[in-house]
């Protein structure tokens, strides 16, 4: 059950929103103010956040790019709520990252629509985030790698490598390809650079490595299980 934060500091607005939303199966937590959302926030995570723009002391824009700026809270959809005719504070909300913006007053119905079509967005990209196979777990996002519960340090290139061979098991990468999709640039023939990551990430990955397959004379891939 996803848990949605409304940040509204008219009560009876705050209310309704929270109570419509409870009744199409969702959770809910409200906050009058951004001091006590953003402390909140500390603690723990909503799945989307309702924010309005209008709150007293700091208002909605500014939190949004506080929002944004935390990679703790970056991923966190926000739709805002805008006051009707506002034009630039619903281009100052979608330039800085929200999701999506209501125009007050907006019905409930509307509401809980566009929070249900955020909520599926914003899922469908999360799963695609996470690359997994066997013991091996990669978060793009985060830009981890597990390796039977373990967790395993890799350098901007070698990750860069094992995130090419996870999105496309089976198919076989030159070292030209490798090269030019890692380093940026024209791969050069005499240089072992590529040999050397590939043999550092699979003595890091472990037992896992051994799915990094060489192809005698042409290059590697990630070997696909039968």
């Amino acid at each position: 059950m996803s848990m949605i934060w409304c940040v509204e500091d008219d009560a009876s607005i705050r209310d309704i929103e929270m109570y419509t939303l409870e009744t199409t199966g969702l959770e809910t937590e409200g906050f009058a103010d951004g001091d006590s959302f953003l402390a909140a926030l500390k603690e723990r995570k909503p799945d989307l956040i309702l924010l309005d723009i209008m709150l007293p002391g700091e208002d909605g824009v500014a939190i949004l790019k506080k929002l944004k700026g935390n990679v703790e809270t970056a991923k966190i959809p926000v739709i805002m709520a805008t006051a009707k005719g506002s034009e630039i504070d619903k281009v100052k909300s979608l330039d800085i990252g929200a999701d999506d913006y209501l125009v007050k007053p907006f019905g409930m119905m509307e509401m809980v629509s566009r929070i249900k079509a955020v909520l599926r967005r914003c899922q469908g990209s999360c799963v695609q985030q996470i690359l997994q196979t066997g013991d091996l777990t990669v978060n793009l996002d985060q830009r981890t790698v597990t390796a039977k519960a373990e967790r395993v340090d890799l350098t901007y290139k070698e990750f860069e490598i094992l995130r090419i061979f996870l999105s496309h098991p089976g198919v076989v990468y030159t070292r030209d390809q490798l090269y030019a999709e890692v380093w940026g640039n024209a791969y050069v023939g005499e240089s072992r650079t590529v040999d050397m990551h590939i043999r550092t990430l699979r003595r890091k990955l472990g037992s896992c490595g051994d799915k990094i397959e060489t192809v005698r004379n042409v290059g590697y891939r990630w070997a696909v299980s039968e």
